[in-house]
C-alpha cells in the first residue's frame, strides 16, 4: 500500500507538470497578461467575480489564467481564497438610484424620465464575425466614443409606486444572513435566495428563466429598468459614529414588472421579481430577476402549479456550481473497492441465475 501511495503522489507531480506547460501553451506566442485578461476578457471576469462571491478583478483575472480559461475552475479558485480573507464587518446597502449609468434602458416607458442610455451592448451587432480582430494593431481602427455618465436616475418602479399599482417591498432593519459563512437552509428566505441565485450557475439560471417564458410558469415579464454601472460602497465606522465611502464597484441592476391578477390576500396589481450581479452582467440579472419572481410565489398567495422554476429546493441548490461540479467530477477519482463489491456481487447473481437455469433445464 505504501509503494501504491508513493506511485500515486509521482504521477500527480507528473500531472501537475505536464498541466502548467499546457496552460502555458506554445512558447512562441507571447504568454497572456492578468491585465489583458482584466481589461479584454472583462465579462469572463466579471462572471467569476458574481459567482465565486468576491469583488476583485485581478484576481478573478488571475484565476481565469490559472485555470485555462475554465470559468467554474476560476470560480472555485476564487471561492476558495475568499475563505482566507479576514472580515472586518458589513456595508451599507448600496444606492443604486445614484448610479453612474454607462447603461440604463427600459422596456416599458419608451420615454423614461433620464432617458434610455444605450452604452456599450451586443443588443445591435449583427453577431458577425469580425476579422478584424485577428488582425495585427486593430485597435488603430477603433473611434472614440461618448463615455458620458448618467447619475442619480431615480428608479422607473418609482413611478409605478406613485400609482399604488405595483407591490411595495416591505422595509425592514433585520441584517440579511450570509450565504458565504452559513450553510442554505430550507425554507429560506428572500434574502437567501437572491444570494443563491446571484452567484448561482449563469447557465443554469438561465435556463430556469426561459423555462418560465416558455409556459413552465405564470408569470408575464417586463423588464421595467436595466441598468449598468458603478456604485459607491460605504461603511460605517464605530469610532468615528459615521459611515465613508471605501470605494466604487461596477453592478448590474435589473427590475422585471410582471402581471398579477390577486389572490386570496393580494388585490391586482403589477409584482417585481430582482436581480443584483457584479459587473456587467445583464443576462444574468434578467435571469435572476424572473427566478426571483416565480419562487414568490407562497409570499404573494400564488398556487404552486409543479413548474421546477417555483420548487425553491430544485432551483437552489442545484444552482451552485462548485457544489455540483464537486459531486459531479467525484466519480472520476479512484472507487476501486466500491467496484471491486459490485463487481464480486454481479457474478454472484449471474452464477445464481445460471445455476437456476440449469436446474431447470434438467427438470
Amino acid at each position: 500500500m505504501y509503494v501504491a501511495v508513493k506511485g500515486g503522489e509521482k504521477a500527480i507531480d507528473n500531472a501537475h507538470k505536464w498541466l502548467d506547460e499546457k496552460r502555458r501553451g506554445d512558447l512562441d506566442v507571447a504568454e497572456l497578461e492578468v491585465s489583458q485578461i482584466r481589461e479584454q476578457l472583462a465579462l469572463g471576469v466579471n462572471r467569476v467575480m458574481a459567482e465565486g462571491s468576491l469583488y476583485d478583478p485581478d484576481l478573478a483575472a488571475l484565476a481565469i489564467k490559472q485555470s485555462r480559461g475554465d470559468l467554474i475552475e476560476a470560480i472555485f479558485l476564487i471561492r476558495a481564497y475568499r475563505t482566507t480573507l479576514a472580515r472586518f464587518g458589513n456595508t451599507l446597502p448600496i444606492r443604486t438610484e445614484t448610479m453612474s449609468c454607462i447603461r440604463r434602458i427600459s422596456a416599458t416607458f419608451k420615454d423614461a424620465p433620464g432617458g434610455q442610455i444605450l452604452g456599450p451592448t451586443f443588443d445591435y451587432t449583427h453577431r458577425l464575425l469580425d476579422f478584424k480582430l485577428a488582425a495585427e494593431g486593430e485597435t488603430k481602427h477603433l473611434a472614440p466614443a461618448n463615455h458620458e455618465l448618467a447619475g442619480h436616475l431615480p428608479h422607473i418602479t418609482s413611478y409605478l409606486n406613485k400609482e399604488d399599482i405595483i407591490q411595495t417591498e416591505p422595509n425592514t432593519n433585520e441584517p440579511p444572513q450570509d450565504l458565504t459563512r452559513q450553510p442554505l437552509e430550507l425554507p429560506a428566505g428572500r434574502d437567501l435566495r437572491l444570494q443563491a441565485l446571484t452567484r448561482g450557475d449563469e447557465g443554469f439560471i438561465l435556463g430556469m428563466a426561459y423555462s418560465t417564458q416558455r409556459g413552465y410558469g405564470r408569470n408575464h415579464p417586463f423588464v421595467g429598468e436595466l441598468r449598468v454601472g458603478d456604485v459607491v460602497v460605504e461603511m460605517e465606522i464605530p469610532e468615528l459614529g459615521f459611515s465613508i465611502e471605501i470605494g466604487e464597484i461596477e453592478v448590474t441592476e435589473c427590475e422585471t414588472v410582471n402581471q398579477f391578477t390577486g389572490s386570496k390576500t393580494q388585490a391586482p396589481q403589477f409584482t417585481r421579481g430582482y436581480g443584483l450581479v457584479f459587473g456587467h452582467s445583464e443576462r444574468k440579472s434578467i435571469a435572476m430577476a424572473l427566478l426571483d419572481r416565480a419562487l414568490r410565489w407562497q409570499e404573494l398567495g400564488e398556487d404552486n402549479v409543479g413548474v421546477p422554476a417555483q420548487d425553491e429546493e430544485f432551483v437552489l441548490y442545484h444552482s451552485d456550481n462548485i457544489q455540483a461540479t464537486g459531486f459531479l467530477e467525484h466519480i472520476k477519482l479512484p472507487h476501486y473497492v466500491d467496484f471491486q463489491s459490485e463487481l464480486e456481487l454481479i457474478r454472484k447473481l449471474r452464477r445464481d441465475v445460471q445455476s437456476n437455469a440449469h436446474e431447470v433445464s434438467e427438470q
